[in-house]
């Protein structure tokens, strides 16, 4: 896979591919940890619970403010910068004496969120050649797909046996470490962006841009409806252990290898086949969530095809962004992807507490599943109808 490819590229990207483990280990880490949370500041899951709202929202209205400030500045230095304030994030999220502490600890962990994912995608993409971005990208993904394998439930152990603290503290000693690696190996990319506030009226005419856009906060919303409640789920629904949780969501993130897999291989040959397939994958096991309870290996199985759908889109539609716009705009047009789907995470975070807090938990797949069917519709219909049209303007153009 990488023979083609340079050490000296390597070397980056497989330090971008760690980063995506640890931000996505971070920012998904209270949801397994939520009750644990929860006890520790006498509140209920549910009142934790807006710190993953808050956390998303905050993303999603700093992610292009941000990238506009930060655009022109020599991208290693950033990405330097942006792990520096997430490893201070994540060390006052381990030493917070109460519950609004931990929230501006939080908020500062987001701001750096905002900043990485903006522009790791467009620089992976960078450090290869055309033919190797799908490669590049299945990089970044896997990194957050080995997030859910071993860093969430790893931090659910570190959680359960040494306290909620002690993840956090873990979490900012290895951001650390990945800090110093990447001084080391990280070469010295150019912006590349002359992309200005001005040129914001133009990519969002693009209609293919705002599909993407509409899709993303769309699929985002169902998904966390379901997946922000996905411990309390297990434990009182789908009457769980402690210990099957933590393996459950093991193999959850195992299925987002299987989406960065299949992603890599198929994307370039089968493009409208793989879009399907994440919405269709979403919308089926939101529909069967309820059902699938009934059985510790069918939940199982739900768990590992949502997780793979919900892999599969997020690179997928990276990938579909990356190609509708131009690489100086790559990083403005990347924030707000992340912006906007980080709306979708609180959005759907909050619609899944206010499903249970009114006692109606077991049903929380069907909320999910109005909005996945939503989003299915939309892509089949508008985005399909739009990539024609613009595939048959190339083909005119050639």
């Amino acid at each position: 896979m990488f023979r083609s490819i340079p050490l000296k590229y390597v070397l980056p990207l497989l330090g971008l591919t760690v980063s995506a483990f640890i931000f996505n280990t971070s920012e998904f880490m209270p949801i397994g940890l939520l009750i644990d949370i929860s006890q520790s500041f006498s509140m209920t899951e549910s009142q934790t619970g807006i710190m993953i709202t808050v956390y998303a929202w905050v993303v999603a209205l700093l992610s292009l403010p941000l990238m506009l400030l930060v655009c022109r500045m020599e991208l290693r230095r950033l990405l330097l910068l942006t792990m520096g304030l997430f490893s201070l994030g994540q060390l006052l999220s381990g030493i917070a004496l109460n519950f609004p502490m931990l929230m501006a600890a939080r908020i500062c962990v987001a701001c750096a969120h905002s900043i990485f994912w903006s522009i790791a995608a467009p620089m992976a993409t960078r450090l290869v050649t055309r033919t190797h971005r799908p490669m590049a990208l299945s990089m970044i993904v896997t990194g957050s797909a080995v997030a859910m394998i071993f860093g969430l439930p790893l931090g659910r152990v570190i959680g359960l046996y040494a306290g909620w603290r002690m993840t956090f503290l873990a979490i900012t000693v290895v951001s650390l470490a990945v800090l110093l690696y990447l001084a080391f190996v990280f070469p010295r990319l150019a912006s590349d962006s002359s992309f200005s506030r001005d040129d914001l009226p133009k990519l969002l005419k693009n209609p293919l841009v705002v599909s993407v856009y509409v899709l993303s906060v769309l699929f985002a919303t169902a998904y966390f409806t379901v997946y922000s409640y996905i411990e309390p789920f297990l434990k009182n629904v789908a009457a769980f252990s402690d210990q099957g949780i933590t393996s459950t969501l093991m193999l959850l993130g195992v299925s987002g290898l299987l989406g960065s897999y299949l992603f890599s291989h198929f994307y370039n040959q089968f493009r409208y086949g793989v879009i399907r397939a994440g919405f269709v994958g979403l919308v089926a096991m939101l529909l069967l969530w309820q059902s699938a309870a009934a059985g510790k290996g069918t939940m199982v199985a739900a768990c590992l095809l949502i997780g793979c759908a919900s892999t599969l889109f997020n690179v997928t539609f990276q990938a579909e962004l990356i190609r509708h716009v131009s690489m100086g705009a790559a990083p403005v047009a990347m924030s707000i992807f992340s912006g906007i789907f980080n709306v979708g995470i609180g959005g759907g975070t909050w619609i899944g507490g206010r499903v249970t807090a009114h006692g109606l938990l077991p049903y929380i797949g069907y909320a999910g599943a109005v909005i996945g069917l939503t989003a299915l519709v939309y892509c089949f219909v508008v985005y399909f109808h739009f990539l024609r049209k613009s595939l048959k303007k190339d083909e005119e153009i050639s």
